[in-house]
């Protein structure tokens, strides 16, 4: 299983709106971005991700879940973009803030760090225990 980190502003998609949409979950549109798109296409069934609140909080709030595969975006005109469906899996007990991941020396080559404006990216297995750790799961 892969791990990832998805980005969203909270002023446009929250973690409170992701877990409301419940077991049926959401898809995720609009990235426009082929680094990105390449992530999603990536992405398996079951494959955990980081929710991270960019802009307002700059944190890892919680951990969601493919439930859905690449797909088309039809919010894109192009026809060049797709999305995946995600369901809210748990949050994490205590937000993971970007100031602490940088301040984390383990945490130095951190997609979150070094691709800091990609908003879909991949994260290694080590990475993804030491945050779970960080926020309490």
């Amino acid at each position: 299983m892969a791990h990832w980190l998805v980005k969203s502003e909270p002023s446009s998609w929250s973690w409170d709106q992701q877990v409301a949409a419940g077991a049926k979950g959401t898809s995720w549109n609009g990235v426009r971005n082929h680094t990105a798109k390449l992530h999603l296409m990536a992405m398996k069934l079951g494959d955990q991700v980081f929710f991270y609140h960019s802009n307002d909080g700059k944190e890892i709030v919680g951990i969601v879940e493919v439930i859905k595969l690449f797909y088309p975006d039809p919010t894109d005109a192009s026809g060049k973009f797709g999305m995946v469906d995600f369901k809210a899996v748990k949050p994490l007990k205590k937000p993971v803030t970007l100031e602490e991941v940088k301040a984390t020396p383990a945490l130095a080559k951190m997609s979150l760090v070094t691709s800091f404006r990609l908003s879909v990216q991949p994260v290694t297995d080590a990475e993804w225990k030491l945050v779970c750790k960080m926020g309490g799961i």
